[in-house]
């Protein structure tokens, strides 16, 4: 006897791994991912193509996808995913995953590697994936068949975490004949990764130390800098005089009028003793003990007062509102909101572009609501002091000290944000690391303006370099400029979709600036420092 059933009578075909996978994602909440795939990952990219849910946004290098993924997590408060091409891509991501880590973004980091029972034959883009994920992944795991990859995805978006300073690297590796494989299975959505209660007894102990009195510093990570924090901080402040520092790797921070002015811990490491040298009693929330990125001949490592009593107040996988809710408890503070003080209008400097005038100009320009993003290192001393009369604004920084995070870390940001204008402070000399972002932020159409802070040189390293003692050279000065030839920036941009502008005085700055904010779409000023 014929069958007679038409095609739609037919059972549908079994769900490859690759298509549960894509349904776990949109079903834990994932919908952003930022890529760069290859021939192992195809039968994932089929599957994206094909279920929808899930913006895709292609990175032209696999730092740029990871530091993209990066300021998308700071702004959104939850976790993309990324899309890298075995050990070789994800190697190649590591530098902004590690800035990542430091701080504690969530992302969802699927790193394709080959069938696995080719692994053994080992082909020229083998790699120890796990090894290379375990240098800056929180949680890790291998999916070894289609029925796994879906709970473990869903096992990934919990581990990733969410909210500000309570996430971290999730790195899921994705195997070719997992993804092709049939049998696959959605995970269900797992409790995602949450902070800890704080201590009652690191509470008092803190509370104590405040009730001895003397000089004290509270140092700051970035759960404790929320707009819902710092309210606590400013109270405890003003009622019992210990000072507030933000830590140095402060992963977003709102600033600007309304908000609290909290400087962070000088990079510098002999203006960071100086600066806490007076401070007896050290309290941090959610961040480690201030700590010089190097050490250097005759310098500690730790930036403190080396007599100072150390407390810590919450551990950075704890609730730091919560801790300085019940600090303010114990030591009987009426919790206040942060004034808001009268609005100090900004000069208008003119003449030869330095940090203090271009800082003036900068600050003065910020819209409301805007995110900076700072990867100005020595270029924009003069920003700090100013970022308190802005309006209000969130800043993003580097974390983990890894060159080139500044300009994937907007064009995520702006994924994000969805129509909120991108203000990137940006060196030349890290802006050549990752400067494929822009190519990114032309394709989204992203609100992004790129101010190209322009000395053509790494002169964060000329001063480092002084501190070995030592005036350097010719040959250290090969090694410490960026001409011969100088890097166009206007024309690297426009080759990329970006259109630009070189300005050389401050009020050509103003000027530019000025028209780039009305414009829809990114754009990039030259800014030639004197």
């Amino acid at each position: 006897m014929s069958d007679h059933r038409n095609s739609s009578d037919q059972a549908p075909a079994p769900q490859t791994g690759a298509e549960a996978l894509v349904r776990t994602l949109v079903a834990g909440g994932v919908d952003t991912c930022f890529a760069n795939p290859g021939t192992s990952e195809m039968h994932f990219v089929a599957a994206l193509d094909r279920i929808p849910g899930i913006r895709c946004v292609l990175g032209l290098q696999e730092n740029t996808v990871t530091g993209m993924a990066d300021g998308y997590y700071r702004v959104a408060g939850r976790p993309a995913a990324t899309l890298l091409h075995c050990g070789p891509g994800l190697a190649n991501g590591i530098a902004n995953l590690h800035n990542a880590r430091r701080g504690q973004s969530g992302i969802v980091n699927i790193t394709g590697d080959h069938a696995i029972p080719h692994v053994p034959f080992d082909s020229p883009l083998t790699a120890d994936v796990r090894a290379l994920a375990g240098t800056v992944s929180g949680w890790q795991c291998v999916s070894t068949s289609p029925e796994r990859i879906g709970p473990d995805a869903a096992r990934a978006i919990a581990a990733a975490g969410s909210g500000a300073g309570h996430g971290q690297v999730a790195t899921l590796v994705l195997p070719a004949d997992v993804s092709w494989g049939a049998g696959g299975t959605v995970g269900a959505p797992q409790p995602v990764r949450a902070p800890l209660p704080p201590d009652p007894i690191a509470i008092e102990n803190a509370a104590q130390a405040i009730r001895r009195g003397g000089n004290v510093l509270m140092v700051l990570g970035t759960a404790g800098l929320t707009l819902e924090a710092q309210p606590y901080v400013h109270s405890i402040a003003k009622a019992t005089g210990l000072t507030a520092y933000a830590s140095g790797m402060v992963a977003i921070q709102p600033r600007g009028r309304g908000r609290l002015d909290i400087p962070a811990v000088p990079y510098p490491v002999d203006v960071a003793i100086q600066t806490l040298a007076a401070y007896d009693t050290v309290i941090t929330v959610n961040c480690p003990v201030p700590t010089g990125f190097f050490l250097y001949p005759g310098r500690p490592s730790l930036v403190t007062n080396p007599a100072a009593d150390h407390h810590v107040l919450s551990r950075v996988d704890q609730d730091a509102l919560a801790a300085l809710q019940r600090l303010a408890e114990a030591l009987s503070v009426t919790v206040e909101p942060v004034p808001l003080l009268p609005a100090t209008p900004f000069a208008h400097p003119e003449g030869p572009i330095e940090p203090e005038g271009f800082a003036e100009v900068v600050c003065d320009l910020i819209p409301e609501n805007a995110i900076v993003v700072n990867e100005s290192l020595t270029l924009g001393a003069g920003l700090p002091s100013r970022y308190g009369r802005a309006a209000p604004f969130d800043w993003l920084g580097v974390t983990g000290g890894a060159i080139g995070g500044g300009l994937p870390l907007a064009t995520g940001a702006a994924v994000a944000a969805r129509g909120r204008r991108v203000i990137g402070l940006q060196a030349d000399g890290s802006a050549a690391y990752t400067m494929q972002a822009l190519w990114t932020q032309a394709r989204e159409k992203l609100p992004c303006l790129t101010l190209l802070l322009n000395n053509r040189s790494y002169a964060i390293l000329q001063g480092e370099y002084t501190k070995v003692g030592a005036d350097p050279g010719p040959t250290a000065m090969d090694m410490l400029s960026l001409d011969r030839p100088d890097l166009d920036w206007v024309a690297l941009a426009g080759s990329m979709g970006v259109p630009g502008i070189r300005v050389d005085d401050l009020t050509s700055l103003r000027i530019a600036m000025q028209a780039a904010l009305e414009r829809e779409g990114p754009f990039l000023i030259d800014v030639r420092f004197a």
